[in-house]
């Protein structure tokens, strides 16, 4: 009897996750530089340098593969949130961690395609009720973590809803790059979405 090679069902498992991260990493990385119509299976299966096939095993067809690169975006938000550090001194300081660290999870490739796809399959998604009623889940996901974050320890409640204001602002900066390919840092409206976040919580008139 030929002898077995300990350990290889968990190599093929990573090497399958490897593969499989790959392919949402390429999926969104087409979707932003070649638009959503363009990332088609064959496309992203070249770019990634592998066949239909493997897309078809791993995710079973292209929708399958899109609705995993927009979990894998609330994933990564929910990670730079997590490893942000939100610090829990004066409201400014918090507020601007918060938006930086936002803005790293919309504004990143995988993120901006997450954003994309999610726009151009509005459509389906109305005749998929599993389908939405995850994207729902996501959503309200991502609305308790701005409440959480946003919390005041005086009780102050604001008749302006701090946490839609805060992705809502975020998302229209990413649907900016859809329109205009290129970098950038959105520093100056960072900074007063900072502002006008810590006027509403601070209980001030923002400049």
């Amino acid at each position: 009897m030929a002898p077995t090679r300990a350990g290889t069902p968990q190599r093929s498992r990573a090497r399958g996750d490897r593969t499989r991260a790959r392919l949402i990493e390429e999926a969104a990385a087409c979707v932003v530089d070649e638009g959503f119509a363009a990332a088609s299976a064959s496309r992203i299966a070249a770019r990634a340098g592998v066949t239909w096939g493997v897309i078809q095993y791993h995710f079973g067809d292209r929708a399958g593969l899109l609705s995993a690169v927009v979990h894998a975006g609330y994933e990564h938000f929910r990670a730079c949130l997590d490893e942000a550090g939100i610090p829990e001194g004066p409201t400014r300081e918090r507020v601007s961690a918060i938006v930086d660290a936002g803005w790293e999870a919309y504004g990143s490739p995988l993120g901006r395609a997450a954003f994309e796809i999610l726009v151009n399959t509005r459509a389906s998604r109305a005749s998929d009720p599993d389908h939405a009623g995850e994207l729902v889940e996501l959503a309200r996901g991502r609305n308790r973590i701005g409440e959480q974050l946003l919390a005041d320890d005086r009780d102050f409640r604001s008749e302006l809803p701090i946490d839609q204001l805060l992705w809502g602002a975020l998302r229209g900066f990413a649907m900016t790059m859809m329109f205009n390919p290129g970098e950038h840092s959105f520093a100056a409206e960072r900074a007063a979405l900072v502002e006008v976040l810590t006027g509403h919580l601070d209980g001030y008139s923002p400049r």
